[in-house]
């Protein structure tokens, strides 16, 4: 039962260490009590086909550090990431000298978090040498439900749950929980679109952390599904210094093309057996070697955008021209209406040197339509020094109404005729952003840049479409004047 590969180093310094492991309970429990990696090399063994990598011990070494109190892992399918955190630290975390009370592991449905807690309930009932060192585990009957495991001798519960729970408030005797982990609870299908991201963070931030008490730990095991899902918003946070915690990235290839788990690895060959096994490139790319890859469907990409930090000026010998903006009008104020989008921009120069720079902080509001003109004013006004500036709207149905409101009201509004589906329009302002004539600032156009990137998996995008309503009219009026037309000007 114990793994004699992953302590047979230890073997080698101290002769005898295995024979002395196996014949002597105290010295073990003292061993196994204070440290999770032997734990788990001497009573949860069976889980181990291959060595270990020395990935796996740093793991061990992150969850005995109480000091961390925000874990992430992330980690290849496959690397014995769930098997390590959402079981074996469970148990230790309780029978060691950590004393945990109260452990949670969520899941994203009951069903899998139900599933976590049978994998523990298993060992604790049929592990002879865990129960023989640490145990008796199961003295009530009650106590061992489908949500639950109760162990009275050392005052502990292990409960499952999920998002379809609520868990504020939730207590076992005196303790709030102390040790919370979350494994997978994000998928595919929740990190599609921003509501749904949104969703869980908001079951994170509004229900989970604040279960816990000041010495609560959270532990986070996962892939990274999506540029704005869960996982990275935390892996962001911590590495910028918003969170204290510790992050962990393993893909099965390191970025200097190492394997990183050669045990269960040893060659290239081996490597490229799994990823035909897998059969989709996508998937082993997500899965294996973590990284997001975008959907088929995607139009613009981010690694496409180019940046500004400073405006280029407007005063005289300049190349600027004007600014504009584009809008988007929405009818409705229900919650799941769309918004009206407004984007502006800064235009310099005519032809193959026409640059244009998209303005921070664009409107994305429901507003009803005394506050579209009003705010339409505003903007117009605001983005070009307190003088009216050109404003575009797309001529169809009812907008054509704003656009006569804004022209009797003195400022120069356009009916912009609009041609082709969201995704086409979207898709003609690309070899712009791609070859840097429309550039976005470092600040102040995240939203416009997200509806951008994950254009048709968003719910809303009408930030995007009042870009695309800006950019075509720019585009439209690209061309030179002549030379009296610039001196009249």
């Amino acid at each position: 039962m114990i793994n004699e590969k992953n302590l047979a180093h230890a073997n080698a310094i101290r002769p005898n260490f295995m024979k002395e492991i196996i014949n002597n309970q105290k010295m073990r429990t003292e061993l196994t009590t204070k440290s999770h990696w032997w734990f788990f090399n001497i009573y949860l063994s069976h889980y181990t086909s291959h060595p270990s990598a020395p990935f796996h011990k740093r793991i061990f070494g992150l969850t005995e550090d109480e000091t961390i109190k925000t874990l992430l892992i992330v980690a290849f399918r496959g690397s014995a990431k769930s098997t390590i955190l959402t079981m074996s630290f469970p148990i230790w975390a309780i029978l060691g000298e950590q004393q945990k009370k109260f452990v949670i592991i969520l899941g994203q449905t009951q069903r899998q978090a139900r599933q976590h807690l049978v994998n523990i309930r298993k060992e604790l009932e049929a592990n002879k040498l865990l129960r023989q060192d640490l145990g008796p585990f199961k003295e009530v009957e009650d106590e061992w439900g489908s949500y639950s495991l109760v162990i009275p001798k050392y005052g502990a519960r292990i409960t499952a749950a999920s998002m379809e729970q609520t868990i504020r408030g939730i207590r076992h005797n005196q303790y709030r929980p102390d040790l919370i982990i979350c494994d997978d609870i994000e998928d595919l299908i929740t990190v599609k679109t921003k509501e749904g991201r949104d969703k869980i963070h908001q079951w994170i931030t509004g229900e989970v952390i604040p279960a816990g008490d000041l010495n609560t730990r959270i532990v986070f095991v996962g892939n990274l599904l999506h540029e704005d899902s869960l996982l990275m918003r935390i892996k962001e946070k911590i590495i910028n210094k918003g969170i204290d915690g510790c992050f962990m990235e393993i893909p099965l290839i390191d970025n200097d093309g190492n394997i990183t788990w050669t045990g269960k690895f040893p060659a290239m060959a081996d490597v490229e057996k799994e990823k035909k096994k897998i059969g989709n490139e996508i998937s082993w790319q997500r899965e294996f070697m973590l990284r997001i890859i975008p959907d088929s469907e995607r139009v613009v990409f981010e690694e496409w955008l180019k940046y500004y930090d400073d405006l280029l000026p407007t005063g005289k010998g300049s190349k600027y021209r004007y600014v504009a903006t584009g809008i988007d009008l929405a009818i409705s104020q229900k919650d799941n209406a769309d918004y009206t989008a407004m984007v502006s921009a800064r235009v310099y120069g005519y032809g193959e040197d026409v640059k244009i720079y998209i303005l921070p902080n664009p409107v994305n509001e429901r507003l009803t339509f005394p506050q579209q003109v009003e705010r339409a004013k505003a903007v117009s006004m605001a983005v070009n020094g307190g003088r009216q500036s050109k404003i575009i709207i797309e001529d169809v149905y009812y907008q054509s109404a704003l656009v006569q409101q804004l022209k009797q009201a003195g400022f120069p509004a356009v009916g912009a005729k609009i041609s082709g589906d969201k995704r086409a329009r979207l898709a003609l302002t690309t070899h712009l952003i791609q070859s840097g004539k429309i550039l976005f600032p470092r600040k102040g156009a995240e939203e416009l840049i997200r509806q951008m990137v994950d254009f048709g998996v968003e719910k809303h995008d009408d930030l995007a479409d009042a870009f695309t309503i800006l950019i075509q009219e720019i585009m439209a009026n690209n061309k030179r004047p002549p030379v009296y037309e610039v001196f009249l000007a």
